[in-house]
């Protein structure tokens, strides 16, 4: 139902004059020509000192921002005037979903929710979420817990590493089922480009499996041992039949359609190559964390002023070079179509390498501007990016559309 987003917004105001009803809310992605102060903010009714408050929580990528309101005081106007494009309010009897739509107005969705009787945890400190538990028996298999289930204290990072990655692979699923992508009854086709010792994608596999979602997975590295070494897990962990992992090179991979790509710390312009293969099999999401920036920083020869005062450090001009790379990569997918953001991985207190870009399929048509900017980077700093030359035919496509 599409109506003016003042009335949209009057209704959500009226599910909060009951607060004690409300389970959660949810503010994340943007409206168009809009860009929030925070990627997604969570809130949640709380008991402080007797009283029930709304805890907001904002994350802006590295670290959370949390305050409390009473209901009274709740800034919803204020929040979704800072351009944020959804919004979901969870009662105990419904859940409304409201997208504002590229003319200003709000597109809601309403529908009852069969789970009235549960109450609702009013607690101010809950567990911190962990979207796979240690005692999965894959952990096991994976050396990352013991034979008792338990954490092995020299796997904390690996640990926290593949939780932080199952909470983007929940963002992701989220926005499938939202803009309904995804055929909910088909099984889920997840690829992992480079997969190395497949912590990720094993990680990723059970959590899916373990939301009730049908899924076949494979894991492509170029190298034999690894193949058979996860392919031993699988067998171990009773997978075999559900994930395979496969001994072949990004590059001559076979295209073939799937949901959601992954490619993570692929080195240099293997990042390129995975975000080629994706953009091919017409991957709804697509999850890169990239590493090893060489391709751009060796192009840099002459800076635009006043660049040539980083530039003439070694390692600023390894961080413009990473930065430019990066940048490059955001703006094509987002000129193919994609809803995409560059995020902090994990923090980096636990790996280095820890940004991802973040691309989901909305098929959004790209702006004039959109290439202007794009070009006239890439004159200025007198570069030749590998991604633009694997995907030139469909950069030229889309320029086509944008110009005509």
């Amino acid at each position: 139902m599409i109506e003016p987003l003042p009335s949209a917004l009057a209704r959500v105001s009226a599910m909060l004059n009951s607060p004690l009803t409300i389970r959660r809310i949810v503010f994340s992605g943007r409206q168009r020509a809009k860009q929030p102060n925070f990627q997604r903010v969570d809130i949640r009714p709380v008991e402080l000192r007797g009283q029930v408050h709304l805890q907001v929580v904002s994350h802006d990528g590295k670290q959370d921002f949390t305050k409390n309101y009473l209901p009274q005081d709740f800034p919803l106007l204020e929040l979704m005037n800072q351009g944020f494009g959804n919004l979901i309010v969870e009662s105990s009897e419904e859940e409304l979903i409201l997208r504002v739509t590229k003319s200003g107005d709000a597109q809601v969705n309403i529908k009852s929710l069969a789970n009235k009787a549960e109450s609702i945890d009013l607690s101010h400190d809950r567990k911190k979420t962990r979207y796979l538990s240690e005692e999965e028996p894959i952990f096991r298999e994976l050396g990352i817990s013991d034979h008792t289930g338990k954490l092995k204290a020299s796997r904390t990072d690996k640990f926290v590493q593949v939780n932080e990655f199952l909470k983007i692979i929940d963002h992701a699923l989220t926005e499938l089922e939202r803009t309904k992508r995804v055929d909910p009854t088909a099984p889920l086709n997840l690829v992992d480009l480079g997969c190395g010792h497949a912590y990720l994608t094993f990680a990723a596999h059970q959590y899916l499996l373990n939301k009730g979602i049908s899924v076949s997975t494979v894991g492509v590295d170029s190298r034999i041992d690894s193949r058979d070494r996860n392919q031993e897990i699988a067998r171990q962990s009773k997978l075999s039949n559900e994930i395979n992992f496969v001994a072949d090179k990004i590059t001559t991979y076979p295209i073939h359609s799937t949901d959601i790509t992954v490619a993570l710390h692929a080195c240099d312009t293997a990042t390129d190559d995975a975000i080629a293969w994706a953009i091919a099999s017409k991957s709804q999401v697509i999850l890169v964390a990239p590493c090893c920036h060489h391709d751009i920083q060796k192009q840099i020869k002459k800076s635009p002023k006043p660049w040539n005062i980083a530039t003439k450090h070694g390692i600023l001009k390894e961080r413009v070079g990473d930065i430019l790379t990066d940048a490059i990569r955001a703006q094509v997918l987002r000129i193919l179509g994609y809803r995409t953001d560059v995020i902090e991985f994990v923090a980096g207190d636990h790996t280095p390498r820890n940004l991802m870009i973040r691309a989901i399929y909305s098929g959004a048509s790209p702006q004039k501007q959109d290439f202007e900017e794009l070009d006239a980077l890439i004159e200025q700093w007198e570069i030749e990016p590998a991604l633009i030359s694997r995907l030139s035919a469909a950069i030229t496509a889309q320029r086509n559309s944008a110009l005509s």
